[in-house]
């Protein structure tokens, strides 16, 4: 296991992403002063973001039926835990966008390569009222399943 985000478990079957990249904002508002600089003071942390980029191969990994799982995930507006799988716990987030690029297809249509990127945003993790349900999530996808 690379990571799992609720229930969803990233791994080289799955959706193995090949890049983490993780930006982390402090805030620091500054006030303008006469004939000095800027005075600054810091407020708290601000804005916290993981992108995870990757390639998919779907005759060995995952493919479209991953990335729609996780689509119906964003689609809750729900918070899920990130857990590494050293086990270092990242908190909780919610997914904001879902990046996608089909190319060398097989004759019916189906792609044969995959890239994707996913967005991910950091939430108040005291706020669990936010937390993703599983029954919910497994719901969805039974649903879609049969539709």
């Amino acid at each position: 296991m690379l990571m799992a985000l609720g229930m969803f478990v990233f791994q080289t079957r799955s959706v193995p992403y090949q890049q983490l990249r993780r930006t982390t904002q402090w805030r620091h508002p500054s006030q303008s002063r006469v004939g000095d600089r800027p005075a600054h003071q810091f407020v708290g942390p601000g804005d916290d973001s993981i992108s995870l980029s990757g390639t998919l191969l779907p005759e060995f990994t995952g493919g479209r039926v991953d990335l729609d799982e996780i689509r119906d995930m964003a689609d809750q507006g729900q918070a899920w835990p990130l857990v590494e799988g050293t086990g270092k716990q990242y908190g909780l987030w919610v997914i904001t966008r879902v990046d996608e690029t089909s190319s060398t297809f097989f004759r019916d249509g189906a792609a044969a390569k995959i890239e994707f990127t996913l967005q991910l945003e950091h939430v108040d993790d005291a706020r669990t009222d936010l937390i993703g349900s599983l029954t919910t999530s497994a719901v969805a996808r039974l649903a879609g399943a049969y539709a």
